[in-house]
């Protein structure tokens, strides 16, 4: 009898996710993908990441929504990962200290 690899995708949904394009930034990764009737934009930079979700009922032109990423949009994810990584060295501190 032969067995499947137990670690293929049991649904087509979980195994969708394709990458549609990385948008070009001087300091951070930014990628947009499809998943699950969904577009996917995500924010690197280092060990941080930030994710944005919007159906892909809404949002008709991926290329408008490039356009939409300008500075403005950038600085406040920046002040984000700013704050993402005080409360993380918080609790690593916390921890540390116990």
């Amino acid at each position: 009898m032969h067995r499947k690899n137990k670690y293929r995708c049991r649904k087509a949904y979980i195994c969708g996710m394709r990458l549609l394009r990385q948008i070009p930034h001087e300091h951070f990764k930014v990628t947009l993908h499809h998943y699950n009737d969904k577009y996917l934009l995500s924010i690197m930079l280092d060990d941080y990441e930030q994710h944005y979700k919007v159906p892909t009922s809404s949002l008709h032109d991926i290329d408008r929504l490039e356009k939409q990423l300008n500075n403005e949009f950038y600085l406040a994810c920046l002040k984000d990962f700013v704050s993402m990584r005080s409360r993380w060295l918080e609790l690593i501190n916390t921890i540390s200290n116990d």
